[in-house]
């Protein structure tokens, strides 16, 4: 167990800052955008490297490097890949209407919870 939960850290490690140099290298790129470009760049760059990844460590049996290389590297990198993983899942075996409402409640929930934290802080703050 502890030998997972260290290759997780140093996979997140590597993934976070693997996603906060590619922030800097989109921003010296375009410079400033209205968008957030990098963290668009990331959602995108990462989901195609988690489907390559999950399919690649299984056929080749090296699921056991999926705590470094899926949750910590790629989970660092952006944790979009992972979601974008377990919404294909549910569609590959069919359940569209949970891939449908897993999509719709996390957008609007974690949009919901950054409103509600901002504006609690707002308030304990003022």
């Amino acid at each position: 167990m502890l030998s997972t939960i260290l290759q997780v850290a140093l996979g997140g490690a590597i993934g976070a800052s693997g996603r906060y140099l590619s922030g800097v290298a989109i921003l010296r790129l375009f410079g400033p955008q209205t968008i957030p470009l990098g963290v668009i760049f990331v959602n995108i760059v990462g989901s195609f490297a988690m489907g390559c990844l999950v399919v690649f460590l299984g056929q080749r049996m090296l699921t056991h490097l999926n705590p470094l290389l899926a949750t910590g590297v790629l989970g660092g990198f952006t944790t979009f890949s992972s979601f974008s993983l377990e919404v294909w899942t549910l569609i590959e075996r069919g359940d569209v209407g949970n891939a449908a409402f897993y999509v719709a409640i996390s957008v609007l929930g974690a949009l919901s919870g950054l409103m509600f934290g901002v504006h609690f802080m707002r308030w304990v703050l003022a």
